[in-house]
């Protein structure tokens, strides 16, 4: 059986992913089931989101969580890919240095 160890306390945050591109920031509304989840993104477009096979075993998602969406090319701007989930201390980071400011205004953030 695996042990588990508790991440230190002075943890740093060593990279941070960024959108770049057409992917935008996001955070999770709601669970849909199928790897399927809806997502409010940064642009004001709310989609409906897949996890990608490589990623539906790594990639555990709640409600609340930030992340990264890539927006569909071909099947219209209201479906996406979810290509990355940030931790708590990474988002911490995008707060601080404002990239969630557009979050905050949507509401409930």
């Amino acid at each position: 059986m695996a042990k588990f160890r508790k991440a230190p306390e002075g943890e740093e945050v060593v990279r941070v992913r960024l959108p770049r591109g057409g992917e935008v920031l996001g955070i999770l509304d709601r669970r849909l089931g199928g790897s399927r989840c809806e997502v409010r993104c940064l642009d004001g477009k709310t989609r409906i989101c897949r996890i990608p096979g490589r990623l539906k075993r790594r990639l555990w998602v709640r409600e609340g969580d930030i992340v990264l969406v890539e927006p569909w090319e071909y099947g219209g701007d209201a479906k996406g890919d979810i290509l990355y989930k940030y931790r708590p201390i990474q988002v911490d980071w995008l707060k601080k240095n404002g990239h969630l400011d557009k979050l905050e205004e949507l509401d409930e953030f």
